[in-house]
C-alpha cells in the first residue's frame, strides 16, 4: 500500500476514535460516582489540596527520571535500535525512526505494547493473591510499567524521551489516558493543539502541573479495586484466590492496554501530522 495511503487510513481511524472520545457513555451509576468524587473533592481545604498534588507531580517526575535513567530501560532503547537497524540499516539513533514507515513504527509500538500488557496482566495476577506489601506496591508498580509503556512506544515513533520537553509531554499523555471517560476528548484535544504549536521544541513552555481534582477519579478507582481484591482473596478456590487474581489482572491489563493505546494513537497523529508539516516545507527526507 503506498505510504501516504496507509497514513490517510490511520488518520481517519484516529478520527473515528475521537468520536468515541466525545460520546459520554458513562451509566447511571458512574454519573453517581462522579458526583460523589466531585462532591468529596470541594469539601477538601484547597491548602490541603495543593499540597498533594504537588506531591503527585514531584513522584510522577520521579518515576519518570528513574524509568528513563535506568539499565532496564537504556538496554530496552538499544533493542528498539537493533530492531529498527533490522528494516533499515541506516538507522543509528532514536530520532532516524523517522525513515522508517509508519507501517514499521506500529509494527515496532506494538512489540513494546503487548510485552507491557503482559507485564500488567501478570502485575496484577500477582496483586490479587493478597498480602500487604503485594497491595500497597500495586499503585507505583502499575505506574512505573505504563509510564514505562509511553516512553517505549515514544522511541518506537522516533522520538527521545530524554529532553524536557518529551518528558513533560509523555506525562500530561499519562494524565489525559487516565481521565475520567467524558473528559478524555479534551485531555486529547489539548495534546494535539501543543502538536500544531510547539513542534520542534526542546523545552516545554506551557503548563507543568498535571494533578488535578480530575486526577483524583482514578486514585479511588484503584482504592475501590484493592478493597475488591481483599474481598474476594477469602474465596480459595483449591486454595488459591482465583477471582481476587483474575479481577487484578484483568483490570491491570485494561489499564494498560487503554495507557498504551492512547499513547501509540498520539504518536502516530504526532508522526504524520510532522511529517506532512516537513513535506509542505520542503525539508522532510
Amino acid at each position: 500500500m503506498n505510504e501516504s495511503v496507509r497514513e490517510a487510513a490511520i488518520l481517519a481511524e484516529i478520527s473515528s476514535w475521537e468520536q468515541e472520545l466525545q460520546n459520554d457513555v458513562r451509566t447511571d451509576f458512574q454519573r453517581t460516582f462522579n458526583r460523589w468524587v466531585d462532591r468529596n473533592i470541594e469539601e477538601i481545604p484547597n491548602r490541603t489540596k495543593t499540597i498533594i498534588y504537588k506531591k503527585i507531580d514531584a513522584s510522577l517526575f520521579n518515576l519518570h527520571s528513574f524509568i528513563q535513567n535506568s539499565f532496564i530501560q537504556q538496554d530496552a532503547k538499544k533493542q528498539i535500535l537493533l530492531s529498527a537497524k533490522a528494516l533499515n540499516e541506516d538507522i543509528v539513533t532514536i530520532s532516524d525512526l523517522h525513515k522508517l514507515s509508519i507501517n514499521q513504527l506500529h509494527y515496532l509500538a506494538d512489540l513494546q505494547t503487548s510485552k507491557h500488557r503482559l507485564y500488567s496482566f501478570l502485575q496484577g495476577g500477582i496483586t490479587g493473591t493478597g498480602g500487604l506489601l503485594l497491595t500497597s506496591v500495586d499503585l507505583p508498580l502499575q505506574t512505573i510499567l505504563n509510564l514505562r509503556a509511553i516512553q517505549m512506544i515514544s522511541m518506537c515513533y522516533g522520538y527521545e524521551i530524554n529532553n524536557p520537553y518529551e518528558m513533560m509531554t509523555s506525562l500530561k499523555l499519562y494524565h489525559a489516558a487516565l481521565l475520567p471517560k467524558h473528559l478524555q476528548y479534551s485531555g486529547w484535544s489539548e495534546l494535539k493543539k501543543e502538536v500544531k504549536e510547539d513542534r520542534f521544541a526542546y523545552f516545554y513552555e506551557g503548563n507543568e502541573d498535571l494533578a488535578d481534582p480530575n486526577s483524583m477519579d482514578y486514585l479511588l478507582k484503584q482504592i475501590a479495586k484493592l478493597s475488591v481484591l481483599a474481598l474476594f482473596k477469602r474465596k480459595l478456590i483449591a486454595g488459591i484466590p482465583l477471582v481476587s487474581i483474575m479481577i487484578g489482572a484483568g483490570i491491570n491489563y485494561q489499564n494498560t492496554r487503554h495507557v498504551s493505546e492512547f499513547a501509540n494513537r498520539y504518536y502516530q497523529y504526532r508522526y504524520i501530522s510532522e511529517k506532512k508539516m516537513y513535506n509542505d516545507g520542503g525539508q522532510y527526507e
